[in-house]
């Protein structure tokens, strides 16, 4: 039976006061306590080894707040994880602030801490700092996270857009759109036989695997926002090199194809939230794709294209499947709604 009156999130939550203190000591710490996060410092102490560390910062606004493979918390916890294990870094630390609108159900909240905990502690990175705010009724769609993380860098891990070569090969572990469709389709209500579901994973343990197995990674990034077509122009462009994609080579789930094609959204443009492109030495290509496939976050990993000479007009081209060719542009603007 439904509670008739469930408790919610208040203007004084976010004051500084004792409803603060009970927010923070009943529900947030007893979600996601640790020796760190426990001292409830101003900052916090966090021992590190000598040398370098990676630093990343994100907000998640995603609505629905929850979905079919996740929810905002999940999402935040994993698109933290996954900026750092691109660049090669271990995940270690990350810290969580909340904007909270009024009358938001604490009861969710727990739910959504609740997940935050679970997957932190799945991935082995602890909260160690964070902030709660309040805001008025209509200014946060429930519940805003903003996130930042800290990682250590494996010394094998030699990466980024210089060391890319022509020749190279271009590999993503799984279906692309997941994420993006799954979230569209429960907006506007479709249903299908086979039901969309968010690839939203945190893919440090896969990465981890791949870059102490091989040496053959050049480059890696996750396509969140813009999708496919954003990553693979952003590697064209900075390298000066062009990039093609082959139509026939990209997996996509029939389900997402059939609700992108009844949207009008082109599957390249559509975000993903537990999927890397990795660009790496032709001769690393296949061995790449069957460490992948033997973890289950990369059993549907592909190679789905190459890079092409250095040119002075850098473009990515998908080859399509009857053999033509076609520009994948750089998304505009917004091509879609906010789904990360």
């Amino acid at each position: 039976m439904a509670e008739r009156n469930p408790e919610k999130i208040l203007l004084a939550h976010g004051g500084g006061g004792q409803m603060s203190d009970k927010l923070i000591r009943e529900h947030i710490l007893a979600a996601l306590a640790n020796e760190t996060l426990s001292k409830l410092g101003d900052s916090a102490d966090i021992k590190l080894p000598a040398g370098q560390i990676r630093f990343t910062t994100d907000s998640y606004v995603v609505k629905p707040l929850f979905f079919h493979g996740g929810n905002i918390g999940k999402l935040a916890i994993c698109g933290t994880i996954n900026d750092l294990a691109v660049t090669g870094a271990r995940p270690i630390a990350v810290s969580l602030s909340l904007i909270i609108e009024t009358g938001f159900e604490i009861a969710l909240l727990d739910k959504i801490l609740e997940s935050i905990g679970q997957t932190a502690k799945e991935n082995n990175v602890e909260i160690v700092t964070g902030d709660t705010k309040t805001v008025e009724p209509g200014a946060a769609d429930g519940i805003f996270i903003n996130t930042a993380g800290i990682g250590l860098p494996l010394e094998n891990a030699q990466m980024g857009f210089d060391k890319i070569k022509a020749g190279d090969n271009v590999i993503i572990n799984g279906t692309i759109a997941d994420h993006g469709m799954t979230i569209m389709s429960q907006r506007k209500g479709l249903e299908f036989d086979t039901p969309l579901q968010s690839d939203c994973a945190a893919l440090w343990p896969l990465i981890e695997q791949l870059l102490d197995n091989t040496n053959g990674v050049r480059f890696m990034r996750d396509p969140t926002r813009g999708g496919v077509a954003v990553t693979c122009n952003e590697i064209a462009r900075t390298t000066a090199m062009g990039l093609e994609l082959y139509e026939d080579k990209l997996p996509v789930n029939p389900a997402v194809r059939a609700a992108a094609d009844m949207l009008g959204f082109d599957v390249l443009n559509i975000a993903n939230e537990g999927k890397f492109i990795a660009v790496v030495a032709p001769e690393a290509a296949q061995k790449c794709v069957d460490i992948c496939r033997a973890h289950p976050l990369g059993k549907e990993a592909a190679i789905i294209g190459k890079i092409t000479k250095p040119t002075k007009t850098p473009l990515v081209e998908l080859v399509t499947n009857i053999g033509g060719r076609r520009i994948v542009q750089m998304p505009y603007g917004r091509e879609l709604p906010r789904i990360c």
